[in-house]
């Protein structure tokens, strides 16, 4: 059930992301809240100081206040991609733009996409267009296993958009995380058990020396607190044969958190990773045997995982995790179409990704105390043709324009031959 009201110290949290004091109501539109309240038809939304003071059919809105009318369209909390890349890369083939891995590091767990994030990033003006407020932002990897550790940003675009980083450890396990272990899945697990080994005797094992049997001293503090199950480890498997791999190191390692990533054919396991209560991100547009980690994948898999209870979230592998995100709601809509619930998609890019993180009494829901991230769309968010038309977030309403929006203005301008076919 969800928390209608949260601590002290977290509203003052939240409110520090709000640029300024100020009140704003989203009102006039069919609410879809995430919450027991389900959904309330011609229903308001009341924000103050960014924090959500009160949703429902009647809302008293204050005389003078900022007001978006949705005119009776929906209004629903912001979509929360739990799994991109936005901030760290603008031109995926032009390496000085890349900030997602370093092949030529000496480091594993080490490595932070908060350095690196870039809250100005031009693809996330264009995923906050089409209705994303939260995202998770992870690394690659690219001479072992382990990837570094992710973080949780806004799209505000604002300089503390990252709003809560080492969140997770990303760690690659399938067949792309072999081939950096040596070329093979043994190779990748016995990696993973020698570095769990070296932050576990951490810092005892580096006394005399700074070699771990697979990490350096510094990779080895920063694993630590994912051993622990301070922060969760997202393991990226696919084959229904890895997805059992993980179960059994994942029982093996109790203290430990996991989340799984990819998980292509995870309905295969879906009633094992239930009972193992471990989340997964997937992603309902994979279907096609794209590599032979993903022979058995298939569009009907998110209907087939909720219905067996798994704690389900949605991401885009098969789009981009970089400049295509903005496409999440399409993902979502065709898992509707293969058999999930509208409500489980739904919730699959909003309130579940939150609750993933850890961060599911504070986003993903209209309720008293959730953070003021809201989405006005001119038809059902899940549908093709149905975009956004009013964004906001921590309770202040956000640009509506990106590069590609304005690049397009820019150019359907049709002016008469022999003339320039754009002005500056």
């Amino acid at each position: 059930m969800l928390k209608s009201i949260i601590s002290a110290a977290a509203l003052a949290a939240m409110s520090l992301g709000a640029a300024s004091a100020q009140t704003i109501a989203v009102t006039n539109g069919r609410i879809v809240t995430n919450s027991d309240a389900g959904i309330v038809e011609n229903g308001s939304v009341l924000i103050q100081d960014g924090v959500i003071v009160a949703a429902g059919a009647n809302v008293t809105i204050p005389a003078g206040v900022e007001t978006i009318d949705a005119n009776g369209g929906w209004i629903t909390p912001g979509i929360f991609h739990p799994h991109t890349q936005l901030g760290l890369i603008e031109v995926g083939l032009e390496s000085s733009t890349s900030d997602v891995s370093a092949p030529g590091a000496s480091f594993t767990a080490a490595i932070d996409v908060a350095d690196g994030f870039n809250p100005a990033g031009g693809h996330i003006p264009d995923s906050r267009r089409r209705g994303i407020t939260r995202f998770a932002v992870f690394p690659s990897t690219a001479r072992g296993v382990i990837g570094g550790r992710g973080a949780l940003a806004n799209s505000s675009g604002r300089p503390d958009s990252l709003f809560d980083d080492r969140t997770f450890l990303y760690v690659d396990l399938s067949q792309s995380g072999a081939s950096t272990a040596g070329g093979s899945r043994n190779a990748a697990w016995a990696y993973l058990r020698a570095a769990f080994e070296d932050a576990r005797f951490y810092p005892g094992r580096f006394m005399s020396h700074h070699e771990g049997d697979a990490i350096n001293r510094f990779d080895a503090a920063s694993l630590v607190s994912a051993v622990r199950g301070e922060i969760p480890i997202v393991l990226q498997v696919e084959r229904a044969s890895d997805i059992r791999r993980a179960l059994r190191f994942a029982q093996q390692h109790p203290s430990a958190r996991f989340i799984l990533v990819g998980a292509a054919e995870a309905w295969m396991v879906a009633d094992e990773i239930a009972a193992a209560g471990i989340p997964v991100i997937m992603d309902p547009l994979r279907n096609l045997p794209a590599s032979f980690d993903v022979l058995a994948a298939r569009l009907d898999a998110p209907a087939r995982l909720h219905a067996a209870g798994v704690q389900t979230a949605y991401t885009t592998i098969s789009a981009d995790l970089y400049f295509n995100p903005r496409l999440i709601t399409q993902h979502a809509g065709n898992a509707v179409a293969n058999g999930a619930s509208w409500d489980d998609a739904f919730r699959a890019i909003t309130l579940t990704p939150a609750e993933i993180y850890g961060v599911g009494d504070r986003y993903g829901a209209l309720a008293e105390g959730y953070a003021g991230d809201v989405v006005v769309w001119d038809g059902d968010p899940l549908e093709v043709m149905s975009a956004p038309v009013a964004v906001v977030i921590d309770g202040e309403n956000q640009s509506m324009s990106s590069r590609q929006s304005r690049l397009a203005e820019r150019y359907a301008e049709r002016v008469p031959d022999g003339q320039y076919g754009y002005r500056h």
